[in-house]
Formats: C-alpha cells, structure tokens, sequence
C-alpha cells in the first residue's frame, strides 16, 4: 500500500517544553535566546536523547552584572522544581586557592578533617530537589573565571564525562544534571559598545541597528571568553549564551514582575496579614528613575523597590496602619519627592484579593458568603488597577 510522504515540523515542541518556555517568559526579560537555549536541552532531556555519559547540559552563560545570568537559573528551578532555591550553587570567588577544592569534594583519607568535611557536590546534595515528576538537578558555577586551576580540572571532568570523584573515592554522577556557568567576562567591552544611557545605541552613529550592536555584542562577550578560558574547556560546552545589557523597556516589565513578587511575599505571610497595594504610573517613574543604572543593570532596580517601597509597607505592617483585607494606594507627591500610602477599601476577602492583584495563591478557603459578587470585583479591579 503506497501512501502519500507526510512533511514533518521539526520546530514543534511538546507541551511540557512549552510550558516551561512560556513561564519562562513570564519571569525573564530581553533574553531570549537564553530561554531558548534551556527549552531547547529541556525537551531532548525529555525524550531521553541527551548524550549519555554527560550532564543534561553544559551551558555558559555570559554578560554584565544585572542582566539576568543567575536569575533565569532560580526561575527554571521555580519552573521544574517549584523551588527557586532548589540550585545547587557554587560561588567560585570562594574557589580561588587550590586547596579550597576540598569543599567540594571533601578532604581524602589520612588528612586532618577528612570525616568532618561534608562534600558539597555529593550525591546526596545533586539529588536533594528531586520531584517525584522531575528527577534532575540544576547545579550552577557562579563567576567561573575565579575558579583556581584545581577547579577548572575537576570541571573539564565533570563537562564531559558527568562524573566527579570525591575525596573519599564515591562517584557522583551528573547525568541527571543541567550545568550552568556565569561569568561578567567581556562586560567592559559590552559597555563598550553601549550608550551612556539606558537602552540600546540605535540611534548612535557608530553603532549601526539594534540588531548589529546586539551581534558586535555578542562577538566581544564569546572572544574575551575565548581568551580566558582554554580550547579544552570551551569545546566541552554546548551553548555559549550572551545576555544583553537591560534597555528601558525591558527594565519597565521587570519592574512589573518585581512588584507582582512583592505582592506574592505579602501573601505568603500569612492570610491574617494578606493585603494589596497598587502603585500609580508615577510611582514607577521613580522607581524606574532611582533603579536605572548601567552598571548594576535590574539588580540596582531591585535594591530601589526595597528601600523605596517595601521598607515603608514593612513600617505600616509593624505599625498596624495597615490590616489584612486592605487595599493600599500608593501614588507620588511631586512637591515634596515621596511617597503616599493611602487606604482606599477594608475588609476584602482572600479571593477577592488575588483575584484584584491578579495572582493564583494558594490560600485557605473562606465561606460562600464571604466571596464578594463577580461585577463588584471588576469594578474595584477598574478603580484601584487603572
């Protein structure tokens, strides 16, 4: 029986490689390429096509401090393992002397200490985050060009072979594992390139398009690398990513993100002291204004939301100003340069709540006679989240 050929579409994704790509983007911005990278290893991981004998992955990830490197590995363990903290991370700067190593992989028979040096890349500590739907670690090597040389040779080991052995001659096997390395190597020739404010240069005679500056980016970021690390460790990787510097735009939606996560902390204290708060468009002009900075990228962002916003909501929390089921207004006083805090309804109920701000917690169930009417909500969604 002769049947017509069916033409395939090698493009399409499962739904779970999906999902994880669109959460992704929910959490991360202006990286795309990145998301992209880790889905990708994602779905072979899934289909059981990753080469056997090595990690899942060996992804390197480059780019200036702020940009996101360490953040999108937090949100792929929020996305996989529903745990942000679920990372086996390795701060190499604490890594810079050989006999550091030892930390790691613990101290051999006969030295001093040997039992009561607990290695922290054990198998026990791979294996700790394991779901019983995902059965993978994510292990990340943060500012990798600190590591000393005894460092970098335990990691050409573990790159290609997936195996480390520790001091006490136990195996630890990486095969379940998704590596990631980060480094701010070729970020001065990223500022290079950039201009002196916030965004990309397109408008620069020198830089060309957007998309050109984002290439001579990229390039400079992968030969500072290519001078730092040697041919041996380069080939053992499978993607060398570079994140972008942050643009005004994108630093706007992480604002977004950055305020909903301020949200969700409030809820997850407690349902006594659950309450939302909306701020106005001024108030993130000045967010924006006090949190932009070149140098520090979303980083610097973050540190202006603590010290504008939520430290003073901390002070109307410890003050009982405000109460749980309150709905908190926050707009800007231009004349004197601060913030206004104003309590615009009392009483709401948990679900009511998410349902203004937007959020899908788990909180505890109230009765029916608690919920308020579907067009009441709408109403107050279209008054205090303009």
């Amino acid at each position: 029986m002769v049947q017509a050929p069916i033409r395939l579409d090698p493009s399409r994704r499962s739904s779970e490689a999906n999902g994880l790509g669109k959460k992704l983007h929910s959490l991360i911005v202006g990286q795309d390429e990145a998301i992209q990278a880790i889905v990708g290893v994602y779905q072979t991981y899934l289909t059981g096509m990753n080469p056997p004998g090595r990690p899942i992955a060996n992804l390197l990830f480059l780019g200036p401090t702020g940009s996101g490197k360490t953040r999108i590995v937090e949100a792929v363990a929020e996305c996989l393992l529903g745990n942000s903290r679920a990372v086996v991370k390795i701060d190499c700067g604490e890594f810079q002397h050989g006999h550091e190593i030892a930390k790691l992989i613990g101290s051999p028979p006969g030295y001093l200490g040997h039992r009561e040096t607990r290695p922290i890349l054990s198998q026990d500590a791979l294996d700790q985050y394991f779901t019983p739907s995902t059965r993978l670690s994510l292990v990340l090597f943060d500012e990798i060009e600190k590591a000393s040389d005894a460092l970098w040779n335990l990691l050409l080991g573990i790159l290609d072979k997936g195996a480390l052995t520790l001091g006490d001659s136990h195996r630890v096997d990486f095969s379940r594992a998704m590596i990631f390395l980060t480094s701010n190597l070729g970020a001065a020739e990223m500022s290079a390139l950039f201009s002196p404010r916030l965004g990309f240069a397109a408008n620069s005679p020198q830089a060309g398009t957007t998309e050109q500056l984002e290439n001579r980016i990229g390039r400079s970021a992968e030969e500072a690398a290519r001078r730092k690390f040697s041919p041996e460790f380069i080939n053992r990787l499978d993607k060398v990513v570079t994140f972008k510097p942050l643009g005004t735009g994108q630093l706007r939606q992480i604002l977004d993100i950055e305020l909903k996560m301020v949200q969700e902390r409030i809820f997850q204290a407690g349902p006594e002291r659950s309450f939302i708060f909306t701020a106005t468009n001024p108030v993130k002009e000045l967010l924006l204004e006090e949190g932009t900075d070149l140098k520090y990228g979303a980083r610097h962002l973050k540190r202006a939301i603590e010290r504008l916003l939520v430290q003073p909501v901390s002070n109307l929390i410890a003050s009982e100003q405000v109460r749980g089921g309150d709905c908190i207004r926050i707009d800007l006083d231009r004349s004197l340069g601060r913030l206004n805090f104003t309590k615009e309804v009392e009483g709401l109920p948990s679900q009511t709540m998410m349902a203004l701000a937007g959020l899908a917690l788990p909180m505890p169930a109230v009765a029916m006679s608690h919920f308020v009417p579907l067009e009441t909500v709408k109403t107050w969604k279209s008054t205090f989240f303009k």
